[in-house]
This record gives C-alpha cells, sequence and structure tokens, in this order.
C-alpha cells in the first residue's frame, strides 16, 4: 500500500469545475475521480449500509491498484455504540469480501460522546476477522491513553490520525497502517476551509518519517466545501512526489 491520499467521498455536486466537467453526469464521477487519485473513503456507507452486490460492481468498476476504504455503519457505532456487534460484523465483513483486492481498510468512527470502554473495543475488535484492516477513529478524550494504544496495537488495529473536528491530533502508530483524516482547518465550522502550502509541508513530513519507519498510510481530505479536500490532495501527493 505504502502511501496513498484521497477524499472522504467522491459525488459532491460542487466539485463541478474543481475535478469534475461541467454536465459530467453523477453516475461518471467515480470514473473521473480514479483516474486522478488511488484511493478513496467511502462515507455514504455511515448512513446506509450498501447492498453486497454494490460492493462487488465497485470491484469491477475500480482500476487495479486501486483502494477503497469504507466506513462503517452508523448503526453500529452511533446507535449499538459498539454493543453486541456480531449482526452488523457479519454484514460488514459481507461487503467488504466483495471488494477483494480493491478492498482498504474498514474505517471506525466512534460517537464524539462515546467515552472510554475497553471492555466494548476489545471484543469489538476480537469479533472481527484477521483479513479486515480496522482503524478506529476515537473522539473522546478519554480513550487518548497508553492502555487504549496498546489494546488497539494488540488487534492490529489503526489508530486514526486526525486534524480538525475538534478533536486532539495525536500522532501515534498502533499499526502498521497509519491512517490520517483531515476534517479541515477551520475553528469556527466542521470540515470547512482550506489547509495552507505550509500545513500541508508539515503533514508530508510526518507522512515521510511514517513511511521510512516502515508504515503504510492513508490520508483523507473531508473538507469537501468548495473542493478544498481535492485541491489540498493533489497539493500533498505533489509534496510527497
Amino acid at each position: 500500500m505504502s502511501i496513498r491520499i484521497g477524499t472522504s467521498g467522491w459525488s459532491y455536486d460542487h466539485w463541478t469545475d474543481v475535478l469534475y466537467p461541467p454536465g459530467l453526469p453523477a453516475a461518471r464521477r467515480l470514473e473521473r475521480y480514479v483516474a486522478e487519485l488511488d484511493t478513496v473513503e467511502l462515507n455514504a456507507s455511515f448512513y446506509r449500509w450498501p447492498r453486497d452486490a454494490a460492493f462487488a460492481s465497485w470491484r469491477a468498476r475500480l482500476p487495479p491498484g486501486f483502494i477503497m476504504t469504507v466506513k462503517a455503519p452508523r448503526g453500529l457505532t452511533h446507535a449499538r455504540r459498539l454493543l453486541e456487534p456480531e449482526t452488523w460484523t457479519e454484514r460488514v465483513t459481507r461487503g467488504l469480501h466483495e471488494l477483494g483486492d480493491r478492498r482498504g481498510p474498514l474505517l471506525v468512527q466512534l460517537r464524539p460522546d462515546h467515552e472510554r470502554d475497553d471492555a466494548r473495543l476489545d471484543w469489538f475488535l476480537a469479533g472481527m476477522p484477521a483479513w479486515v484492516q480496522v482503524a478506529v477513529e476515537l473522539r473522546h478524550p478519554s480513550w487518548q491513553t497508553d492502555e487504549v494504544f496498546d489494546l488497539l496495537a494488540r488487534h492490529g488495529a489503526a489508530y486514526v490520525v486526525v486534524s480538525g473536528a475538534g478533536i486532539p491530533c495525536v500522532l501515534r502508530a498502533t499499526a502498521r497502517l497509519v491512517y490520517v483524516r483531515l476534517h479541515g482547518p477551520d475553528h469556527h465550522h466542521l470540515y470547512a476551509g482550506s489547509y495552507s502550502d505550509d500545513d500541508l509541508r508539515w503533514w508530508a513530513d510526518r507522512i515521510r518519517e511514517w513511511d521510512e519507519g516502515g508504515h503504510d498510510v492513508v490520508a483523507y481530505f473531508n473538507n469537501d466545501g468548495e473542493g478544498h479536500a481535492v485541491r489540498n490532495a493533489r497539493t500533498l501527493r505533489a509534496l510527497l512526489g
């Protein structure tokens, strides 16, 4: 996998004239996206988990070498808060299996008010098959402890390094994979603003350090407003060469 830079989602009307030419049908947006970037974070799966056939279709449409990360459903992470995850785990792994060699990590984003519960997280991770690379976005500050990082490491789960969204930026690697989510630099609005070139040079240096330490890195820009995510992804890719 090495280093991959992409965006969270790909089908946005306001990306016309940024990534998509005017008049491009929505059904062809993915085709245009994969012509420029080599990974994407599937965000729609958080709101409604796709059918197995949808994952099989994406596998057929994505080019060799492309990686699709998939965000876990909110039914698992927000409604159930990882409690009794077995039913969701079975559905999720069926879909991920259909992605085949286009399959990237499973992003598990916990609620901002989901406080630390080591036993619940441990049970969930233990129930995931070894072939699924899990990355966990821990948003409540109570999770930021060495014991939790060690728990993730025991399961080979990646800690999600976060920029923005009011979440502390903790540069911690708990697995071979380092997963970075860049929600935007705007402190007053979520998922907004454009990172400066200096900001992106700083992130490029961090990514190089992880890479030189033997880690794979995926980074996704979630500041989709005004096409900032696309522009920032292009700049970061250029800085990394």
